[in-house]
C-alpha cells in the first residue's frame, strides 16, 4: 500500500498537476485496496458498485462514497482494540454525527500532514497561543469532535496556551487581556472555529465595549460558515470586523473535514483555498 513517508518531506505545494495525478493514481489505488480487504461493509458496497479488486482505476473512476454513510454505519478498517481515537463531526443534538476511527499510525500521520501544511504558512517557530474556545472540549482524549481535533492539532504551533472562553463558554476577559498585555509586541497565534470566534469572542468583545491590541497576531479559523452565512456575514466582513476589534496582522480561513482531519485547505492572501499534495478536488 502507498506509504505517507514517501512524500512527507516534499513541500506541500511543490507538485504540478501531472506529478500530483501520478501520485494519486498510485495512492488511491492502494488505499482503495486496503479498505476493500479490511472493511467488510466497504467491500460489499464496492462490489455492488461494480468495483473489480486489483484493477487499477483512475481516481475519478473509483466509486465515490456519500459522506453521510459515516453517519449511518461504523466504517472501520482497524479492529476496535487498535482504535486509539474516534473523530466525530459537528452536529446538533437531533443529528447523527460522522464517526471516523483512527489507529495509532493513522492519527500520527494526520498530525504530520497538518504540521507540514501549516508550517508552510507560519514557519516552524512556536508562538504564544490564544485558543478561542473552552478547555472543556478536550476532556475526553479518546473521543474527539472536529473542534477538539483542531485545537489539539494547531496547538503544536503554540506555547503558553491560553483559552479565551471558560467552561460555560463565556469570554474570560481577564485571561484574554492578560495574554494581550504580556505578548502585545510578539508574534502570537489565535485559533478557533469560525462561528465560535464570531459568536463567543467577537460579539462578546463588542458587548463589553472592548478592543484588544494584537497587532502581531495571526488568527487561523475554519468551520461553522453555514451559521455565519445565515447571519449574512461574508469572509471579508469577518476579517474586517476581527481586525478592527483585535488589531490583527492577519486573518486566515481554512476548510477541513473530520473525515480527512489534517489534510486541510488553507487560504492564500487572495482569498482562495488551496489543495496541498495530501488532498485534491475532482
Amino acid at each position: 500500500m502507498f506509504e505517507l513517508e514517501s512524500i512527507i518531506n516534499t513541500s506541500p505545494y511543490a507538485l504540478d498537476k501531472e506529478q500530483k495525478s501520478l501520485l494519486y493514481h498510485d495512492a488511491l489505488h492502494g488505499l482503495t485496496e486496503h479498505h476493500y480487504q479490511s472493511c467488510g461493509a466497504y467491500r460489499r458496497l464496492m462490489n455492488t458498485l461494480g468495483y473489480v479488486q486489483g484493477k487499477k482505476m483512475r481516481p475519478e473512476d473509483i466509486p465515490f462514497l456519500p459522506v453521510r454513510l459515516f453517519k449511518e454505519y461504523d466504517l472501520r478498517s482497524v479492529g476496535a482494540e487498535e482504535t486509539v481515537k474516534t473523530m466525530t463531526s459537528s452536529g446538533t443534538s437531533d443529528q447523527r454525527v460522522s464517526k471516523i476511527y483512527l489507529d495509532k499510525t493513522n492519527a500520527a500521520n494526520q498530525t504530520k500532514v497538518l504540521t507540514k501544511i501549516v508550517a508552510n504558512y507560519l514557519g516552524d517557530k512556536r508562538m504564544p497561543m490564544l485558543v478561542i474556545d473552552s478547555p472543556a472540549v478536550l476532556k475526553d482524549r479518546s473521543m474527539f469532535s472536529a473542534r477538539g481535533a483542531g485545537i489539539l492539532g494547531f496547538s503544536m504551533f503554540g506555547n503558553k496556551v491560553v483559552y479565551a472562553l471558560d467552561e460555560e463558554m463565556r469570554l474570560d476577559l481577564d485571561a484574554v487581556e492578560s495574554f494581550c498585555a504580556q505578548y502585545q509586541d510578539q508574534d502570537v497565534l489565535l485559533f478557533g472555529f469560525t462561528y465560535m470566534v464570531w459568536a463567543y469572542f467577537h460579539k462578546a468583545l463588542l458587548s463589553a465595549g472592548k478592543t484588544l491590541s494584537l497587532k502581531k497576531g495571526t488568527l487561523i479559523h475554519g468551520g461553522g460558515w453555514k451559521k455565519l452565512v445565515e447571519e449574512s456575514v461574508t469572509n471579508e466582513a469577518f476579517k474586517e470586523s476581527l481586525q478592527q476589534v483585535c488589531g490583527l496582522k492577519q486573518v486566515v480561513n481554512y476548510y477541513g473535514m473530520v473525515e480527512q482531519t489534517g489534510s486541510i485547505f488553507m487560504e492564500c492572501d487572495q482569498g482562495h483555498l488551496h489543495a496541498s499534495i495530501f488532498s485534491d478536488v475532482l
